[in-house]
């Protein structure tokens, strides 16, 4: 479909236009409906700042189009919830509203995020735990290897906790490890080898 880069978010620089994404009614599962654009900034200042979690601003085809979160599930989400393991990354996307949604987006990229996530030698495995409700992003995990472990109760949802290892990723959309959704880059940030998310 095309390039897809990622780069840190820069809260500031970016709050208005993320306030614009966490706010759309498409975007009610991220929980951020009724922030304003201070309440943004500061919730990006304070992820930049965590030691466990980051944030990233992908764009398509040179221009800024979904937002792609990386953490540690042990640290960060998950705490006492699930049986952790070494290499566990988890990971939260949400691409931008769009008028005329390109056929395959979503999909290509949850491909790349999680693509980007296995390019770190370190990362065996990724967590994630989206609401129970959200049918359309359980749907999107299943189609590149989540499987689902369980329920857990978080203080604000009940989450469908998924896992996907390496191995299954590749299996499942038929990417082998060397293989790309497309190309993909991460700018303003070292490599991610041996990186602890």
């Amino acid at each position: 479909m095309g390039e897809f880069t990622l780069r840190p978010v820069e809260p500031e620089a970016d709050a208005a236009l993320l306030h614009c994404w966490v706010t759309h009614p498409k975007a009610a599962f991220w929980l951020m409906q009724d922030a304003d654009v201070a309440e943004v900034t500061q919730e990006y200042r304070r992820i930049a700042e965590h030691p466990h979690h980051e944030a990233y601003l992908g764009h398509w085809r040179g221009r800024p189009a979904f937002l792609a979160e990386r953490y540690d599930p042990a640290r960060v989400e998950l705490v006492g919830l699930y049986d952790a393991h070494p290499g566990d990354v988890g990971m939260h996307f949400l691409c931008a509203p769009a008028d005329a949604p390109a056929h395959g987006f979503t999909r290509a990229v949850i491909t790349t995020v999680m693509a980007w996530l296995f390019a770190d030698p370190s990362t065996r495995r990724v967590v994630v735990e989206p609401d129970v409700r959200n049918t359309a992003v359980h749907a999107l995990n299943a189609a590149v290897g989540f499987d689902v472990v369980g329920t857990v109760t978080k203080p604000e949802k009940d989450a469908l906790l998924s896992i996907c290892t390496r191995a299954r990723f590749h299996t499942t959309t038929g990417l082998g490890s060397a293989s790309r959704p497309g190309p993909a880059a991460v700018t303003g940030v070292p490599s991610t080898d041996g990186a602890s998310a």
